[in-house]
């Protein structure tokens, strides 16, 4: 016996709009795993990563009468998902300076081979990731979003504009910007630890 065949995006968006909320359950079924996903790049706690998801879907359902069609429902949530991560760097930020003495000893041992001999640096990529994740927090919103699309998730120009509902000059702005950012973080890293 088959499966029963899950309706559509638009099928589902239709029923929800009528009136029937229960509907809405199957695209929080199908999505859950991309929000959640995207969630997890800009918070660490899973209290934080939970909240955020829960807005989105809140959000989403409010907001589900101006779902226009022209693209797929997938690209509109994950706007909105953007936004809402936005959204809870800029309310949570944090002016919080890293200190050496919290950097775990794979950490404090990559960055110090980095140091010393950057074409050397042992592959540890663990270690690179969280110092790079400490990095990160350092930064501002903007810096740490357009950091995060355009780095981590290799996104182009273009989709971070659409994803953000930024111009495309001011995400270039905005990625300039944020390099900057890292690298006076990167610099204030080694300062600390070495003189």
């Amino acid at each position: 016996m088959e499966p029963p065949i899950e309706p559509g995006d638009a099928e589902v968006i239709t029923a929800v709009l009528k009136g029937n909320p229960a509907g809405f359950e199957i695209l929080v079924r199908k999505y859950s795993p991309r929000v959640f996903a995207t969630a997890r790049r800009y918070a660490r706690r899973e209290s934080e990563v939970e909240d955020i998801v829960q807005e989105v879907w809140l959000k989403s359902f409010q907001k589900l009468g101006t779902f226009r069609g022209d693209a797929p429902f997938e690209h509109w949530l994950m706007r909105l998902a953007v936004r809402t991560c936005y959204d809870f760097l800029r309310a949570h930020q944090r002016n919080r300076e890293t200190t050496f003495t919290e950097l775990s000893d794979p950490e404090d041992d990559w960055l110090e081979r980095v140091a010393a001999n950057p074409a050397e640096a042992p592959d540890n990529a663990d270690a690179a990731r969280q110092l790079i994740e400490r990095i990160l927090e350092q930064l501002s919103p903007a810096a740490r979003m357009v950091i995060t699309l355009l780095e981590i998730e290799e996104r182009s120009v273009r989709e971070i504009a659409e994803l953000t509902g930024w111009s495309v000059p001011l995400v270039k702005v905005r990625a300039f910007r944020a390099r900057a950012e890292m690298k006076k973080q990167l610099a204030k890293l080694a300062k600390n630890k070495y003189l």
